[in-house]
């Protein structure tokens, strides 16, 4: 089998590409940046919005994961017409090209945001999803509904699957986790929105990866599973572990964002029933190894400065 993934540079599909390749399932990587996380991969760049380069890049491909989106909300909510363009229309590109060059098999990087507007607390697949309130969710619902168009016209084979927040290594650096991190190592203050006690399930990256990879099973055809993590973390806890972690740093609070998730107890039961999936990493744990990835990278980065100094002064 030959797997295609957009967005397969970036933070979630860089580790679904390790995690596929482990499992010994050939990839193709979809994207506009370069990858850098490893060279034994084959790589087509281009724009989810090319149709004619998606179609090349689709040639020999069994199942393609499509998670090129843009993921980050504040950027969905600094740049909503490009956010669109990306996450929906990008959709759409990925789908018709995908029906084109006779490929079945969809496994689609959805969130657990299209839960924020529901007026239950404790939600799971079935839960009745309303308007949302957010731009971003508004896009992923938008590629939801546009998946499973494709399955009920043209008999698309698709699976959705609904992301808790992901953290850990390679994660963007805007990301709530990275900016924690990064103002922590730098004995700057941790900036809280709101009262801090609106919690996530965050799920680690490679957890996460994982899931994607069993997505793949013949029982995941036509299915929506939840992929979130065990542990409620507020985000104030989140400050408190990384202030644990990395020592003593001040913790500030300024006004809650607009149209933020608030937070739900969402179930991911289907995925342990039917793909045997669970979120095993801690949170703490995580934590640690991310701000253990971090300053390896910043590490390299000085001492790449370090190096261009020494060949300049020759």
């Amino acid at each position: 089998m030959k797997v295609l993934v957009t967005g397969g540079s970036g933070f979630i599909g860089s580790h679904v590409v390790d995690k596929l390749i482990d499992k010994g399932i050939a990839v193709r990587i979809y994207d506009t940046i370069i990858p850098t996380h490893r060279k034994d991969v084959e790589f087509y760049q281009g724009s989810i919005l090319d149709m004619q380069s998606l179609g090349f890049a689709m040639d020999g491909i069994d199942a393609i994961f499509h998670l090129a989106a843009i993921a980050d909300v504040k950027d969905v909510y600094n740049e909503p017409h490009y956010s669109e363009s990306i996450n929906v229309r990008g959709t759409i590109n990925v789908l018709e090209s995908a029906r084109k060059a006779s490929i079945k098999r969809i496994v689609y990087g959805s969130t657990t945001w299209v839960y924020s507007e529901s007026i239950q607390n404790n939600v799971d697949e079935t839960s009745p999803l309303l308007a949302p309130s957010h731009f971003y969710t508004a896009t992923k619902l938008a590629g939801e509904y546009y998946c499973q168009s494709y399955n009920k016209l043209y008999g698309m084979e698709i699976t959705i699957l609904r992301y808790g927040i992901p953290y850990g290594p390679r994660a963007r650096d805007g990301a709530v986790l990275p900016i924690f991190a990064r103002k922590a190592l730098n004995g700057e203050p941790l900036t809280i929105a709101g009262d801090g006690l609106q919690f996530r399930k965050f799920v680690y990256v490679e957890d996460l990866a994982e899931g994607n990879a069993l997505a793949l099973k013949k029982c995941a055809i036509d299915k929506i599973y939840n992929l979130d993590g065990k542990e409620k973390v507020t985000i104030k806890q989140m400050a408190e572990t990384i202030k644990k972690i990395v020592g003593n740093v001040k913790i500030e609070y300024t006004p809650t964002r607009p149209g933020d998730f608030v937070g739900k107890e969402v179930s991911s039961e289907r995925a342990k029933e039917e793909l045997g999936w669970e979120a095993n990493t801690s949170f703490e744990e995580g934590v640690r190894r991310y701000i253990k990835w971090y300053k390896e990278r910043e590490e390299k980065r000085r001492s790449g400065w370090e190096d261009v100094d020494k060949v300049l002064k020759k």
